[in-house]
């Protein structure tokens, strides 16, 4: 994977979500998160159209590459081996981690959705993820029904893990810092970011919350 150094850094984790791209479009809006500092984008469609699936994640992942950001695709392992990302973000009803890295080789990028269970980490540890990501731990307009997690979990995660942390769910500049704190590496968010009408700027409010996160073995996949 050309973008990959080893390791995945600290900071804001963009989720892109094409029901929020309006007339700018995804590729638009993810440029200026990129100009915004994120660490790390992840191409989420749920559409059914996959000629424009394969473009827009094509073009994203060229905008990633001159930002040496990656580019995760959610979901999808075949559109991730078909452009070329640096590796997919997996649910629980998706294809199993061990295929993921069969198909996309042992420098793949590969992130799993724990929700707000400890046991799913563990599991997905052993099997070699590169980070597991917890939530929602805050109310979440772009997925209301899911589950909630408690700040606990990351702590409990943080002791037990040796791997980077995503926290997900409804995060802000004014609560994410509690996130931190309690122990997550990345802060996975998706309408703070694209719901604003100055994208770059929502991204850069982000920014203080990341100075102090010097912690033994964060950011160590």
């Amino acid at each position: 994977m050309d973008c990959k150094t080893g390791k995945i850094e600290q900071g804001l984790y963009a989720i892109s979500d094409t029901t929020l791209a309006g007339r700018a479009g995804v590729v638009a809006q993810v440029a200026a998160a990129l100009a915004g500092g994120v660490k790390m984008v992840q191409y989420r469609d749920k559409s059914s159209d996959p000629q424009r699936r394969h473009h827009e994640a094509a073009a994203l992942l060229a905008l990633c590459r001159a930002h040496q950001v990656p580019l995760l695709i959610n979901d999808d392992i075949e559109l991730a081996a078909a452009v070329g990302a640096d590796g997919v973000h997996l649910g629980r009803d998706d294809p199993q981690l061990t295929y993921a890295r069969t198909r996309l080789g042992s420098s793949a990028m590969i992130g799993i959705s724990c929700y707000n269970q400890l046991a799913l980490a563990q599991q997905a540890a052993r099997q070699g993820a590169d980070y597991v990501a917890f939530g929602a731990f805050f109310p979440s307009a772009t997925k209301p029904h899911a589950v909630t997690a408690p700040l606990t979990l990351l702590t409990e995660a943080r002791r037990q893990l040796h791997l980077p942390l995503v926290a997900i769910g409804g995060i802000r500049p004014d609560n994410g810092g509690l996130l931190i704190d309690a122990g997550a590496d990345l802060l996975a968010v998706v309408g703070a970011i694209f719901d604003s009408d100055q994208i770059t700027a929502a991204c850069r409010r982000f920014a203080p919350l990341f100075p102090d996160l010097a912690r033994p073995g964060a950011g160590e996949p």
